[in-house]
């Protein structure tokens, strides 16, 4: 292939990719300033309110309650390899508090939250939903977009803080039942040593990729192409975008955070 065709396609990509990035974040911060303008549509606020937090309440406990079990175990077993399992509490903690429980959460919202709104989004709009709503002088990004971004800036935190309790108990129960911990000492040890900032950036983690699951889940709802087809690749392309910028953020917020 010759050199310049090349770098002509490389160059073709590279632009349709900013040009994606741009208007993502254009409709970003379109969802973000609708939330705070009327009209308000408090039931759709609360339903998806109730899809997005209770209904994702099931899936997330059990993912941080078996991955803080998990990280028990693998810490104790590298642990034993320098005399240092008596770290077990303070590093599940840290590592359920900073990184896991933030990520995994997140992740299972993208995989379980974000599908759903592009799926649901996608499908009005290849059945011209979202057009009659229009000629209802309805404001789709009012109606649609800003209650499922609202919801998951809520209630997203709610799952991290909620996941890193959970986490932190897996870690606990499997500590105390199966590798010999004390429960007073175990608990004293975690308690002693999660600092405030380590809570504040479990959270604001969360309320970050509770955003980016919702927006990407809206965003490419809207901008679906028609048919089966269409609703299949705005899906699809929800969740990879939204795992991958929830990755990214978390890597930008842990240096934030705790750059040195």
């Amino acid at each position: 292939m010759n050199p310049l065709t090349l770098l002509a396609q490389l160059g073709r990509m590279v632009l349709v990719t900013l040009a994606e990035v741009g208007r993502a974040s254009i409709f970003a911060w379109s969802a973000i300033t609708h939330i705070f303008r009327p009209p308000y549509y408090p039931r759709e606020l609360a339903i998806s309110l109730l899809q997005i937090g209770w209904l994702s309440l099931p899936v997330v406990g059990m993912t941080a309650i078996f991955t803080g079990g998990a990280l028990a175990l693998q810490i104790y077993s590298g642990g034993a390899r320098f005399d240092a399992e008596a770290v077990v509490p303070q590093i599940v903690a840290i590592g359920i508090v900073r990184e896991l429980g933030p990520v995994l959460v997140g992740l299972m919202i993208a995989a379980r939250v974000t599908s759903s709104i592009a799926a649901e989004i996608a499908t009005m709009k290849v059945t011209e939903q979202i057009d009659a709503l229009v000629t209802l002088s309805t404001n789709p990004m009012q109606y649609l977009v800003a209650p499922r971004v609202l919801a998951a800036l809520i209630t997203v935190p709610l799952l991290v803080g909620i996941g890193d309790i959970i986490g932190i108990a897996g870690g606990y129960t499997v500590s105390v039942q199966s590798l010999g911990f004390n429960s007073a000492t175990y608990l004293k040890n975690t308690v002693d040593f999660l600092e405030p900032l380590d809570i504040i950036s479990s959270l604001v983690k969360g309320t970050v990729f509770g955003g980016i699951s919702a927006v990407m889940g809206c965003y490419f709802g809207m901008n679906s192409g028609r048919g089966a087809q269409g609703v299949g690749r705005a899906t699809k392309g929800s969740v990879e975008a939204a795992a991958v910028l929830i990755l990214a953020a978390n890597f930008l917020l842990t240096g934030v955070f705790f750059s040195v």
